[in-house]
């Protein structure tokens, strides 16, 4: 089989917040007495997406003459809105220098409710952000506070409604359920806060202690696995009345609203990464190499390599081998699935390869008995992971 090239995407990770939370495992860093050098970052994030772009030339020819566009940019971290509206500016034409934008591109900036100035969201819909996601997280102060987090719910309320207000129609809003001592009428509070507000897409994730953050080092006291079972149902149901479909574990949105960005991850497409930390995913459909690199983590590292080499933490190929578990690990998150015929494009193999694998999951009632679509069940949606052992190599 051939592979195909699927759709390109860039990820942007801006590494510094206020504050690092207890419960965090991003490659997330602390405000300090001195300020970051926010304008010089920019400078290594273009030089750096110069360098992969010379790397990677062959995976970037998407047909002849024409290079691959990209459907969407992402703006992660840490927490972007630290940087002014300009800086963002500067960015995004300096990738639009260098990379083609689709015309519908979807341009996602992330913020912290807490480090919002009121008016800057018109500066950030100028330079070209149109989609902006809030870390809420909880409507409840006391569940923020055992969260670790600056603000407050006012504040978020106040965040949202000035975005709105500078004419932003696509927010998505961050919760998290299943906090220390939250109850299930707690966790329906949150969502039912979350809606009145009318965001076009809701993230809603259980939380969980993650290796090496502080919540992992001295756990808070948090629901047990039922408990927390039963928050996810109560409020998916919620959410589902409310308008918004569930498209992936986590992910629920207003018609037409689905996450582009993410949802190309889930379906296994490319995406270069940029920035310290960043991760990216390359396929060459003249080669059939898929290829998956990361950046030096520190960001006083990142850039002192000033696009050298020694900005890449690592870059390996994909062997044939690890591909079925890679494609499953992100396909089986959606809830209507992707097409069988998908896999081979996005991978390069047979469905063949996969066939054991398919049949074992299917028998203990995991996966759908679809021959034309690969989608869990909702068995399968609730061990999720097991699901995916099943096709490692």
């Amino acid at each position: 089989m051939s592979l195909i090239a699927p759709p390109l995407s860039l990820y942007v990770h801006m590494p510094w917040c206020v504050k690092k939370c207890p419960y965090c495992d991003f490659n997330s860093h602390g405000l300090r007495s001195e300020p970051p050098p926010y304008a010089g970052y920019i400078d290594h994030l273009l030089a750096d997406l110069d360098a992969d772009r010379a790397d990677f030339a062959a995976a970037l020819e998407g047909r002849p003459v024409v290079s691959r566009p990209l459907i969407s940019v992402f703006f992660g971290g840490g927490t972007p809105s630290l940087f002014s509206p300009e800086l963002i500016a500067r960015l995004l034409d300096g990738v639009r220098e260098r990379m083609p934008l689709a015309d519908d591109a979807e341009i996602t900036l992330e913020t912290n409710p807490g480090t919002v100035e009121h008016g800057r969201f018109d500066g950030y819909l100028a330079a070209g952000v149109n989609r902006i996601s809030f870390g809420v997280q909880s409507f409840d102060d006391d569940k923020l506070r055992r969260l670790g987090r600056i603000h407050s719910a006012n504040e978020a309320e106040v965040a949202v409604k000035s975005a709105q207000d500078a004419g932003y129609e696509n927010i998505n809003l961050d919760l998290m359920y299943a906090l220390p001592q939250q109850d299930l009428d707690g966790a329906l509070a949150d969502v039912a806060r979350a809606v009145a507000l009318q965001p076009t897409h809701i993230s809603h994730y259980q939380l969980t202690l993650e290796p090496n953050t502080v919540f992992a080092a001295n756990p808070p006291p948090l629901p047990d696995d039922d408990h927390a079972w039963a928050m996810q149902e109560a409020c998916e149901a919620q959410l589902a009345a409310a308008g918004y479909g569930q498209y992936e574990i986590s992910a629920y949105a207003r018609p037409g609203r689905r996450c582009v960005h993410n949802l190309n991850y889930w379906q296994f497409g490319d995406y270069l990464g940029i920035g310290a930390g960043a991760h990216g995913k390359l396929s060459d459909a003249a080669s059939g190499d898929i290829h998956r690199r990361w950046k030096t983590r520190g960001p006083r590292a990142y850039m002192d390599a000033a696009a050298g080499p020694a900005r890449v933490g690592g870059d390996n190929r994909v062997e044939a081998g690890e591909l079925p578990f890679e494609y499953m690990l992100n396909a089986l998150r959606l809830i209507d699935g992707v097409p069988m015929a998908a896999f081979a494009e996005r991978t390069g193999l047979p469905v063949e390869r996969i066939a054991t694998g398919l049949a074992a999951a299917r028998q203990r009632g995991w996966l759908r008995d679809d021959p034309e679509r690969l989608h869990a069940t909702a068995l399968g949606q609730r061990f999720l992971n097991d699901v995916i052992a099943s096709f490692l190599d």
